[in-house]
């Protein structure tokens, strides 16, 4: 049986519940009275949408400063230090993303020969050699179930002989079969994107020019087709890698800021962005 002391016939726990009560509410008046707690919690108010949600988080927020406010001058000191070292990491951070687009730029042009030969064998243009061609793979089972399905199927060499294989020029529809097979691009993909990315034959990055903003345009080069007359269509995204003044703690990497599109020169009645009510 649980030991409860009696003080004017009021078990003691309950005695020291009311006591802790009072104390929390006395350190939540001081926290309401201080202008810094104020000033944060208006600006709070001012900032976020007026539902329900809202104001629970808000709560949360005086819940959480509470500790901070209730903690002896010297440790808040000590705090206020850390906070300093963190804003100054923010920044070193904020360098490093800076030359990791740097070092993007440099990569690309490396990268860039490749890329040419690539969008080359994609569009047929030039024809891989034997050595270019030749991939040996390493997953022995995918090799046996070849090889199974090779004396599965039997021709004559009349047949062979006679018979034409379809040789369509370059790799039909290669970046229309990425766009709907990753599913980072598929989620982007509309169904009256679709006829259209089947004539996509290259996308590239170009990055800005060293001392430039941060920056980056994406290129899709089309063949010609039955929707617009452009070549190559742009997207330009500028971006910054920098702390947030009011709020540099929220910093997590370079962002993007704007991004702005080509003018598209539609032909008529091929516009697949605006319905058409006859």
């Amino acid at each position: 049986m649980a030991d409860h002391s009696f003080s004017d016939g009021v078990p003691s726990d309950s005695v020291e519940a009311a006591k802790n009560a009072s104390n929390t509410e006395k350190l939540t008046d001081q926290v309401m009275q201080n202008p810094r707690v104020l000033a944060a919690l208006q600006e709070r108010l001012d900032n976020v949408p007026h539902t329900p949600s809202s104001y629970i988080e808000t709560h949360e927020d005086i819940v959480f400063l509470t500790p901070f406010f209730s903690l002896p001058k010297a440790v808040k000191r000590r705090i206020n230090a850390l906070k300093q070292l963190q804003v100054r990491c923010a920044h070193i951070e904020a360098k490093f993303y800076e030359e990791v687009h740097d070092l993007e730029r440099k990569y690309a042009a490396l990268y860039q020969p490749l890329f040419d030969k690539r969008r080359e064998f994609i569009t047929g243009d030039v024809e891989p050699t034997d050595a270019e061609s030749e991939w040996h793979s390493e997953n022995e089972e995918e090799e046996k179930l070849a090889g199974d399905m090779k004396n599965k199927v039997v021709v004559t060499e009349k047949e062979a002989a006679t018979a034409e294989e379809p040789n369509p020029k370059g790799i039909p529809e290669f970046w229309f079969t990425i766009f709907r097979n990753v599913d980072m691009l598929s989620e982007l993909v509309q169904e009256y994107d679709e006829p259209i990315l089947k004539h996509l034959q290259d996308i590239k990055v170009k990055f800005s020019d060293p001392g430039q903003p941060m920056s980056f345009v994406l290129e899709f080069h089309f063949e010609p087709n039955d929707y617009f007359s452009n070549s190559v269509l742009t997207k330009t995204y500028k971006m910054k890698s920098e702390p947030d003044k009011a709020d540099p703690f929220s910093f997590e990497g370079p962002e993007i800021v704007d991004c702005d599109g080509c003018t598209i020169d539609w032909k008529k009645g091929k516009n697949v962005t605006v319905k058409t009510i006859k």
